[in-house]
């Protein structure tokens, strides 16, 4: 496997559903059952007996001209998984190809006669995703050529290879095939290799900062605060394409909170415990630094987070602690974002707290499985052909080692963010609340940056640009970047492929209406956002001599020792 294969399916990994954390609790057959959506998918079939009828009557037809090789079925360009020459040479392998995109082709023409209601559609999709993608002749062991070719040309050692690998994989969780050896890389040294120092460490997080590059910076210093699934490394994946290198080079004076991989014992860690966090990270930096405010750049859930501290702080008048508020593939609005939010029902929300409440936590390898099922093709059963019917191990690619490198989430972070969900309660003014007071996200008046990735299917960009519109700022500017949830980030200039709209958010502008309109620009948003914190940096001044300052001295070097912690 290559690494650009790799690479395109790093572009459908997915930093963990930070909202409605529902399917994960469940059963592998209780998540491949849409239940009562699949019986309203049959029963509005059954309405049409005619549309039925032609349906069937089109694919018995094309089965009869595959049979006598009439057909010219044949699969779309961006379909890689029937590019070897035998499916389309060899006559029976070439007829077994047909008939199976003929009857996908067909069943995709019934899911969309069907017309269901969004959360059926999201729920129903779901599963003929995976029924559809799993019955693929690829995935079969006795049809793919690809094995019997690695068969004879490692004299059977393949077999011995797939099996092992699928015995290991299928001993614990997440029981999907490996998209990446666990040595494929090392912390520290390999990826997370930017300098800084910890400077704070508490019982939930690690203060990072990072060891200035250029000889002035800005006087406004930028935190950055990860999901709190997943260790905050995608943020330093790997030198040339690291975020943080990407700011410090820039002229950036730059802090990262590493969070704490959580065990039993802290259950109890909630909403609260993770905004006061941020708020020790926030005092921090400004002392450190010596600053008055803080530009704060957040992602996905912790994003979140941080938008309900920075409403926090406006409501108790130290709105001044947040200068700027930048939020990549972050939702704030949960109406119809996606396969998550059509798993909400207050019924499922509280046997998923139910579990997690049990252990003390959501396990991340449960996230990690069910995640993997959300893109079949590009994160089972890709590497089911190159690691078990191939026998080859996975190439080793830094975002995919960073996605299995899991952690859990708190049993009272898990029922805050399921319940905020479910309601969701950010949308309305004092119906959450952070540290006691009411979260009104109108109040969040600093300037704010806004990121979605057009191919994110965990949070959509129409989701996370409704959520740019709940900010009170007047200055509020979202970015559509070409790719998906982890891809948009991790999106370093020169990239032929890449490009981005911008424009300011209007919340009387619908996010289709808004495409639209928005400007287009070639290449990555990162050199836009640099203009942009530059713009909200302050003066320039001499750069640090030395990191940390008194009470805040330095610890260890960075990447600290959390992220360590498995």
């Amino acid at each position: 496997m290559t690494i650009a294969t790799n690479q395109a399916a790093a572009g459908e990994i997915a930093a963990p559903l930070d909202l409605l954390l529902i399917n994960s609790t469940k059963s592998f057959a209780s998540r491949m059952t849409p239940n009562a959506a699949m019986a309203r998918f049959g029963l509005s079939l059954a309405k049409q007996p005619i549309t039925l009828a032609e349906r069937g009557a089109g694919l018995a037809k094309e089965l009869g001209d595959i049979t006598v090789g009439r057909s010219n079925r044949a699969p779309a360009r961006s379909d890689k998984r029937f590019s070897d020459p035998a499916w389309t040479q060899n006559p029976l392998l070439h007829r077994v190809e047909q008939a199976y995109l003929a009857a996908s082709d067909t069943v995709e023409k019934l899911y969309d006669d069907a017309d269901l209601e969004w959360r059926d559609a999201e729920k129903v999709r779901f599963a003929l995703d995976n029924i559809i993608e799993g019955l693929a002749p690829t995935n079969n062991i006795l049809l793919n050529p690809l094995g019997w070719k690695a068969l004879i040309d490692t004299g059977g050692v393949s077999a011995y290879r797939g099996f092992k690998a699928f015995v290991r994989d299928m001993a614990s969780k997440p029981r999907v095939p490996a998209m990446v050896e666990p040595d494929a890389f090392s912390v520290g040294e390999t990826v997370a290799t930017s300098k800084g120092t910890v400077v704070l460490k508490t019982r939930m997080f690690e203060l990072i900062q990072y060891a200035p590059q250029t000889k002035q910076v800005s006087e406004v210093p930028l935190l950055m605060v990860p999901p709190v699934i997943n260790k905050y490394y995608i943020m330093d994946i790997a030198p040339g394409r690291s975020l943080i290198e990407n700011y410090v080079a820039s002229g950036q004076q730059v802090f990262a909170i590493s969070w704490r991989n959580p065990k039993a014992r802290h259950r109890d860690w909630g909403f609260d415990e993770y905004g006061k966090a941020i708020i020790e990270a926030l005092d921090a930096t400004r002392t450190i630094t010596g600053a008055d405010g803080t530009n704060v750049f957040a992602t996905c859930s912790g994003g979140i987070l941080a938008a309900m501290v920075a409403a926090h702080l406006a409501a108790v008048g130290q709105a001044d602690k947040i200068n700027s508020l930048s939020l990549a593939v972050t939702v704030l609005d949960q109406n119809q974002a996606g396969f998550a939010s059509s798993l909400t029902s207050e019924r499922a929300a509280e046997a998923a707290i139910r579990q997690s409440s049990a252990k003390g936590y959501l396990d991340g390898r449960a996230m990690a499985e069910m995640f993997a099922w959300l893109r079949p093709t590009d994160l089972v059963w890709r590497y089911w052909v190159n690691n078990y019917i191939q026998g080859r191990a996975p190439a080793a690619f830094d975002v995919l080692f960073w996605n299995a490198d899991t952690t859990r989430m708190t049993a009272a972070l898990h029922k805050d963010m399921v319940m905020m969900g479910v309601g969701n309660d950010l949308v309305t003014p004092g119906k959450a609340t952070m540290l006691g007071t009411p979260v009104d996200l109108g109040a969040v008046e600093c300037d704010a940056y806004v990121i979605g990735g057009i191919a994110d299917h965990i949070c959509p960009w129409q989701a996370t640009y409704r959520s740019a519109a709940l900010l009170g700022s007047k200055n509020n500017r979202y970015v559509l970047s070409t790719s998906g949830h982890i891809a948009s980030l991790v999106n370093p200039p020169g990239n032929p492929k890449a490009s981005f709209r911008t424009a300011a958010v209007d919340a009387e502008v619908e996010a289709d209406e808004w495409v639209k309109t928005a400007e287009k620009q070639s290449d990555s948003w990162w050199p836009d956002h640099i203009q942009w914190l530059a713009e909200h940096g302050g003066a320039e001044i001499d750069a640090p001599s030395a990191l940390g300052t008194a009470g805040f001295e330095p610890l260890a070097p960075a990447p600290g020792t959390y992220v360590l912690e498995a």
